[in-house]
């Protein structure tokens, strides 16, 4: 009898043609889970009956609560080699292997662009203007040429962001706690004496950062009371480095000229969520990493994954034992 595998929340339906699966055959039954799963309750009662779940990226979280209802469950793969929603103990308590896959950083980038360029130049609603008959140019766009990006975060992401940012002719700053001027240097920026001085002199302002004890709400009403009522802010990195309520009350109060936003506290973000009506907010369902190649390579080593602990041994273990 095949073991069974839950390809959890694979809303675009893709999954399945995303690579080749036949390494599996017959050896493991897929069923691709396309909703959501509202509670722990909903989740522990669909997936009560899998050996093996593929879930992506940190959409769905796998606390000790959860994985003790999931007797059967012996192989956990996640996208991507972090997770933080996973209770890797928990997991070895249970004799759960959790295994990840590579992700690239480039499908972020560009989206943190996308979202930058869309922000700066009106077009969600310029274009919904041109479609619906409004007004002919109702918006005047912000510079990109000359203006100061302001980088929290100059990793993998961060030192690609900046190098497309002085490609526009971008003057580019950079902070995190532990950034030092010669890596700033390197990466086309200059180092930010404090968060502060980057908020207060920015005339665009992208976290690219991981959220840790020490970066949760590293942006609270303080610190963007300090940024520029003409300045944006891009969060294409964690929802959780940034207050909610006080980036709603700077968006009301327009103390900031816009933010753009791809990440949320809770997802899918619900009906009722004010940030599906605030003001100045260009917002996107945490598209980042959502891409045919990424989707190909999660995948795609997906099965490498499961074919090796068929096998009896395992790929790309995170947490726990390695």
């Amino acid at each position: 009898m095949p073991l069974r595998c839950a390809l959890l929340d694979d809303y675009q339906s893709a999954a399945l043609t995303a690579t080749d699966w036949t390494p599996l055959t017959p050896d493991v039954e897929l069923v691709p889970l396309p909703t959501h799963f509202p509670s722990e309750d909903a989740l522990a009662a669909a997936l009560a009956d899998f050996d093996i779940v593929v879930t992506l990226r940190e959409r769905v979280a796998f606390p000790a609560s959860l994985l003790a209802r999931l007797p059967r469950l012996r192989l956990l793969i996640a996208s991507g080699m972090r997770n933080s929603v996973i209770d890797f103990d928990a997991a070895e308590q249970h004799g759960i292997t959790v295994c990840g896959t590579s992700s690239a950083p480039t499908p972020p980038l560009e989206l943190t662009w996308a979202l930058l360029l869309g922000l700066a130049r009106g077009l969600v609603t310029e274009a919904h203007n041109l479609r619906t008959h409004g007004p002919w140019q109702s918006t005047v766009g912000a510079d990109l040429h000359g203006r100061r990006l302001g980088l929290i975060g100059l990793g993998k992401i961060g030192t690609r962001v900046a190098a497309v940012a002085n490609a526009f002719g971008m003057d580019v700053t950079a902070w995190s706690q532990n950034l030092t001027e010669e890596r700033a240097t390197a990466a086309g920026a200059t180092l930010a004496p404090s968060l502060e001085d980057l908020l207060a002199t920015s005339d665009f302002v992208s976290l690219h950062l991981v959220l840790s004890d020490r970066t949760r709400s590293l942006l609270g009403a303080p610190e963007l009371a300090l940024m520029k009522p003409t300045a944006h802010l891009v969060n294409t990195s964690r929802a959780g480095l940034v207050d909610q309520d006080a980036l709603l009350k700077a968006l009301h109060a327009g103390t900031i000229a816009g933010a753009a936003v791809d990440v949320f506290d809770t997802e899918p973000l619900p009906a009722d969520h004010p940030f599906r009506t605030a003001p100045r907010l260009l917002a996107t369902p945490h598209l980042g990493y959502v891409t045919r190649a990424n989707y190909a390579t999660y995948y795609g080593q997906a099965v490498e994954n499961i074919r090796a602990h068929l096998d009896g041994h395992h790929l790309r273990r995170i947490g726990g034992a390695q």
